[in-house]
């Protein structure tokens, strides 16, 4: 699937569904940057701070569950901080790219429905992620998720073309 860049000028009913296009069209972008490296890249870190692609792709599928999952809708998550072992990411030998790509569909699937059935100025369920500070309301946690999205699919961008793939989105 390739998902168009969400022009400005596209009509859009709701500024939930323009927020859900960006976000749809960031997880794509970083899929298939991932789909384009070699297998050996994907575990390999280009970079100082030493995250891997794969691990990077983890992290995304995670954070987003972290925001509306268990943020905003006050959900039950087994273990939202899966991509994090010690104080950096991490991707267990078991996890492919097919599956971590699997669990970042069906993340998307939970934040879509999440997003259809709220309205953006919603505030979230109280719980343990918002550290005793009032929830955010929905707009916010989907402003972070896709700062989260576009912030890391640059750095991701930048490892890509070190590994010899193409630059840009």
């Amino acid at each position: 699937m390739s998902v168009p860049f969400p022009e400005p000028t596209a009509p859009a009913g709701s500024r939930a569904e323009v927020l859900g296009r960006y976000l749809d069209y960031f997880r794509d972008r970083v899929a298939a940057k991932l789909r384009e490296l070699p297998e050996g890249e994907l575990r390999r870190s280009r970079l100082p701070s030493g995250w891997a692609p794969l691990e990077l792709l983890k992290h995304l599928t995670a954070m987003e569950r972290r925001w509306l999952e268990w943020g905003f809708a006050g959900r039950a998550v087994a273990d939202p901080w899966a991509d994090w072992r010690g104080d950096r990411w991490h991707v267990a030998p078991e996890e492919t790219l097919d599956v971590l790509l699997a669990e970042q569909a069906g993340q998307a699937e939970r934040s879509r429905a999440i997003i259809a059935d709220h309205d953006l100025d919603e505030a979230g369920q109280p719980g343990e992620r918002w550290d005793g500070a009032p929830p955010a309301t929905l707009e916010r946690v989907l402003f972070h998720v896709m700062q989260e999205y576009a912030r890391h699919l640059g750095q991701l961008d930048i490892a890509c073309e070190l590994a010899g793939g193409t630059p840009g989105e």
